[in-house]
């Protein structure tokens, strides 16, 4: 498809600029002193985060980059049936911000597959996150809207039993594919 590109671009991008800034923060903060931004609603704080969201799971941190692995092979196996370039784009900056992270837990200490992600925008002291979070959840949130707009996301690819290639015209839509179902 002609926007493939657009995948690998949207996703490159993102891991850049999650990366950079991620380096700008060891660079230019002191870990764990708030500079705040808007008041009290958002500050750059540098913190390590050894868990998930809210620093859930972090005595399994190896876990967790097990799952990241699989969610970064998930989105580029799906990412790579994108319907639509604006589809692409969006599975794209997802597969960024899951390489993003990713990219932490295995490089950085406390040790190969254990490492911490640096994050560094404070919201409100409510969670701190990154350029990668960011991407993520906007991605996720843009697949829930494609699904509840039931726009097309995916190729149909050969209905279950059949080994026939999908037709051109044939297309799933988010709703269809589970895009805005979690389990």
């Amino acid at each position: 498809m002609t926007w493939r590109p657009a995948f690998w671009l949207a996703a490159a991008g993102v891991v850049l600029l999650d990366q950079a800034t991620k380096q700008w923060a060891l660079s230019a903060l002191e870990p764990y002193e708030q500079h705040p931004l808007l008041g009290d609603l958002l500050s750059i704080q540098l913190v390590f985060n050894s868990g998930a969201a809210f620093s859930l799971g972090s005595e399994f941190t190896w876990v967790l980059t097990v799952v990241a692995l699989l969610v970064t092979a998930g989105i580029v196996f799906y990412g790579r049936r994108a319907q639509r370039s604006w589809a692409a784009v969006v599975f794209g900056i997802g597969l960024g911000g899951a390489v993003g992270n990713l990219i932490d837990r295995l490089f950085r200490d406390p040790s190969f597959g254990q490492g911490h992600v640096v994050d560094m925008i404070n919201y409100g002291n409510q969670f701190v996150g990154n350029v990668a979070d960011i991407a993520i959840v906007g991605a996720a949130a843009a697949l829930v809207i494609a699904g509840i707009f039931s726009l097309p996301v995916l190729d149909g690819g050969p209905a279950e039993g059949d080994d026939a290639p999908a037709e051109s015209g044939d297309e799933v839509t988010a709703a269809e594919n589970g895009a805005g179902e979690r389990g």
